[in-house]
Protein backbone atom coordinates (compact mmCIF):
# COMPACT_ATOMS: atom_id res chain seq x y z
CA UNK A 1 0.00 0.00 0.00
CA UNK A 2 1.10 3.35 -1.11
CA UNK A 3 1.19 6.10 1.33
CA UNK A 4 -1.20 7.97 -1.20
CA UNK A 5 -3.79 5.36 -0.30
CA UNK A 6 -3.85 6.39 3.40
CA UNK A 7 -4.01 10.10 3.36
CA UNK A 8 -6.86 11.90 1.96
CA UNK A 9 -6.50 15.87 1.90
CA UNK A 10 -9.89 17.77 2.61
CA UNK A 11 -8.25 21.37 2.59
CA UNK A 12 -5.14 23.39 2.68
CA UNK A 13 -5.07 27.12 4.03
CA UNK A 14 -2.34 29.69 3.60
CA UNK A 15 -1.64 31.32 6.72
CA UNK A 16 1.43 33.10 5.18
CA UNK A 17 2.90 33.49 1.90
CA UNK A 18 6.37 36.15 2.64
CA UNK A 19 9.65 34.72 2.09
CA UNK A 20 8.39 30.94 2.79
CA UNK A 21 4.86 29.69 2.75
CA UNK A 22 3.10 28.09 5.67
CA UNK A 23 0.18 26.14 5.48
CA UNK A 24 -2.63 24.49 7.50
CA UNK A 25 -3.60 21.41 6.44
CA UNK A 26 -6.46 19.10 6.96
CA UNK A 27 -6.41 15.57 6.28
CA UNK A 28 -7.80 12.34 6.68
CA UNK A 29 -5.09 9.31 7.60
CA UNK A 30 -5.99 5.70 7.71
CA UNK A 31 -3.87 4.46 10.95
CA UNK A 32 -2.41 1.68 10.99
CA UNK A 33 -5.88 -0.39 12.15
CA UNK A 34 -7.58 0.58 9.70
CA UNK A 35 -9.60 4.00 11.05
CA UNK A 36 -9.74 7.04 9.32
CA UNK A 37 -9.01 9.68 11.63
CA UNK A 38 -9.28 13.50 10.30
CA UNK A 39 -6.08 15.96 11.69
CA UNK A 40 -4.67 19.55 11.02
CA UNK A 41 -1.43 19.92 10.43
CA UNK A 42 0.48 23.59 9.59
CA UNK A 43 3.15 22.66 7.07
CA UNK A 44 6.46 25.07 6.32
CA UNK A 45 7.67 24.64 2.85
CA UNK A 46 10.95 26.67 2.73
CA UNK A 47 12.27 25.12 -0.40
CA UNK A 48 15.02 22.28 -0.62
CA UNK A 49 19.00 23.62 0.49
CA UNK A 50 22.18 21.94 0.36
CA UNK A 51 25.18 22.17 2.56
CA UNK A 52 28.72 21.20 2.63
CA UNK A 53 31.69 20.64 4.79
CA UNK A 54 35.17 21.59 3.26
CA UNK A 55 38.02 19.39 4.66
CA UNK A 56 41.66 19.19 4.65
CA UNK A 57 43.24 15.83 5.25
CA UNK A 58 46.57 16.49 5.35
CA UNK A 59 46.08 19.36 7.93
CA UNK A 60 43.23 17.40 9.60
CA UNK A 61 41.18 20.69 9.32
CA UNK A 62 37.48 21.54 8.13
CA UNK A 63 35.72 24.98 7.18
CA UNK A 64 33.05 26.31 8.92
CA UNK A 65 31.18 29.44 9.29
CA UNK A 66 30.26 31.97 12.31
CA UNK A 67 27.10 33.92 11.82
CA UNK A 68 24.19 35.44 13.37
CA UNK A 69 20.89 33.05 13.38
CA UNK A 70 17.42 34.74 14.50
CA UNK A 71 15.70 31.67 14.99
CA UNK A 72 18.13 30.09 17.66
CA UNK A 73 18.42 33.49 19.36
CA UNK A 74 14.72 33.73 19.49
CA UNK A 75 14.85 30.06 21.22
CA UNK A 76 17.16 31.21 23.90
CA UNK A 77 20.54 30.77 22.35
CA UNK A 78 22.87 33.41 22.85
CA UNK A 79 25.52 33.16 20.22
CA UNK A 80 26.58 32.65 16.88
CA UNK A 81 25.62 29.58 15.33
CA UNK A 82 29.12 27.04 13.82
CA UNK A 83 27.50 25.73 10.99
CA UNK A 84 29.02 24.26 7.43
CA UNK A 85 28.23 26.45 4.40
CA UNK A 86 24.61 25.98 3.46
CA UNK A 87 21.83 27.54 1.41
CA UNK A 88 18.57 27.17 -0.26
CA UNK A 89 18.64 25.66 -3.58
CA UNK A 90 16.44 28.82 -5.41
CA UNK A 91 15.94 26.68 -8.18
CA UNK A 92 19.44 25.28 -8.86
CA UNK A 93 20.81 21.79 -8.49
CA UNK A 94 22.01 20.97 -5.50
CA UNK A 95 25.80 20.45 -6.75
CA UNK A 96 25.78 23.67 -8.30
CA UNK A 97 24.10 25.42 -5.66
CA UNK A 98 26.66 24.14 -2.83
CA UNK A 99 29.52 25.37 -4.82
CA UNK A 100 28.26 28.55 -5.25
CA UNK A 101 27.33 28.73 -1.86
CA UNK A 102 31.22 27.95 -0.77
CA UNK A 103 32.50 30.47 -2.65
CA UNK A 104 30.08 33.01 -1.20
CA UNK A 105 30.33 31.98 1.93
CA UNK A 106 33.95 30.42 2.48
CA UNK A 107 35.99 31.67 -0.40
CA UNK A 108 36.66 28.19 -1.97
CA UNK A 109 36.13 27.23 -5.38
CA UNK A 110 36.13 23.64 -4.70
CA UNK A 111 36.98 20.56 -7.43
CA UNK A 112 35.31 17.47 -6.51
CA UNK A 113 32.34 18.28 -4.35
CA UNK A 114 30.76 14.64 -3.57
CA UNK A 115 27.34 14.12 -2.24
CA UNK A 116 27.28 12.04 0.65
CA UNK A 117 23.46 12.28 1.51
CA UNK A 118 19.74 13.64 2.10
CA UNK A 119 18.21 13.96 4.62
CA UNK A 120 14.95 15.84 6.38
CA UNK A 121 15.77 18.31 8.88
CA UNK A 122 12.30 18.48 10.65
CA UNK A 123 9.90 16.13 8.92
CA UNK A 124 6.96 16.90 11.03
CA UNK A 125 6.64 20.47 10.02
CA UNK A 126 8.88 21.43 7.86
CA UNK A 127 9.48 20.32 3.78
CA UNK A 128 12.26 21.01 3.48
CA UNK A 129 15.23 18.47 1.86
CA UNK A 130 18.89 19.35 2.82
CA UNK A 131 21.51 17.45 0.30
CA UNK A 132 24.77 17.00 2.21
CA UNK A 133 28.25 17.28 0.42
CA UNK A 134 31.45 17.08 1.54
CA UNK A 135 35.10 18.42 -0.91
CA UNK A 136 38.44 18.62 -0.26
CA UNK A 137 40.37 21.69 -0.04
CA UNK A 138 43.87 23.07 -0.83
CA UNK A 139 44.64 26.78 -0.08
CA UNK A 140 45.42 26.63 -3.84
CA UNK A 141 41.56 26.83 -4.43
CA UNK A 142 41.20 29.77 -2.10
CA UNK A 143 39.41 32.58 -4.15
CA UNK A 144 38.17 35.33 -1.88
CA UNK A 145 37.41 35.72 1.67
CA UNK A 146 34.08 34.50 1.80
CA UNK A 147 32.08 36.18 4.91
CA UNK A 148 28.38 36.44 2.62
CA UNK A 149 26.64 38.76 0.48
CA UNK A 150 25.94 41.61 2.66
CA UNK A 151 22.87 42.73 0.62
CA UNK A 152 21.57 39.44 1.93
CA UNK A 153 22.18 40.22 5.17
CA UNK A 154 25.08 37.94 5.38
CA UNK A 155 27.40 38.74 7.86
CA UNK A 156 30.02 35.52 8.27
CA UNK A 157 32.61 34.46 9.60
CA UNK A 158 35.23 31.99 8.05
CA UNK A 159 36.51 29.62 10.70
CA UNK A 160 39.34 26.75 10.00
CA UNK A 161 39.74 24.18 12.86
CA UNK A 162 41.13 21.24 13.30
CA UNK A 163 39.06 18.43 13.08
CA UNK A 164 39.64 16.99 16.77
CA UNK A 165 38.57 21.08 18.01
CA UNK A 166 35.34 20.45 15.70
CA UNK A 167 34.27 17.53 17.19
CA UNK A 168 34.71 18.61 20.81
CA UNK A 169 32.86 21.65 20.38
CA UNK A 170 30.03 19.11 19.75
CA UNK A 171 30.68 17.74 22.91
CA UNK A 172 31.06 20.83 24.79
CA UNK A 173 27.78 22.55 23.14
CA UNK A 174 29.45 25.35 21.35
CA UNK A 175 28.24 23.32 17.78
CA UNK A 176 24.47 22.97 17.62
CA UNK A 177 23.76 23.04 13.86
CA UNK A 178 21.96 19.87 13.00
CA UNK A 179 23.81 19.59 9.84
CA UNK A 180 26.80 20.66 10.83
CA UNK A 181 27.64 17.66 13.51
CA UNK A 182 25.75 15.31 10.85
CA UNK A 183 28.67 16.38 8.17
CA UNK A 184 31.32 16.85 11.28
CA UNK A 185 30.28 12.85 12.24
CA UNK A 186 30.40 11.45 8.96
CA UNK A 187 33.83 13.20 8.20
CA UNK A 188 34.67 11.29 11.42
CA UNK A 189 33.90 7.99 10.32
CA UNK A 190 34.74 8.26 6.47
CA UNK A 191 37.22 11.08 5.94
CA UNK A 192 39.56 11.48 9.23
CA UNK A 193 39.62 7.47 10.65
Amino acid sequence: MSIADRVRVKNVSVLSDRHYRLEEVEFDYRRGNGEWQTMKREVFDRGHAAALLAYNVASRSVVLTRQFRLPPYRAGHDDFMIEAAAGMLDDETPENRIRAEAEEEIGYRLHDVRKVFEAFMSPGSVTEKLHFFVAEYEAAMRVGDGGGLAHEGEDIEVLKLPIDQALAMISDGRIVDAKTIMLLQYAALHIFR
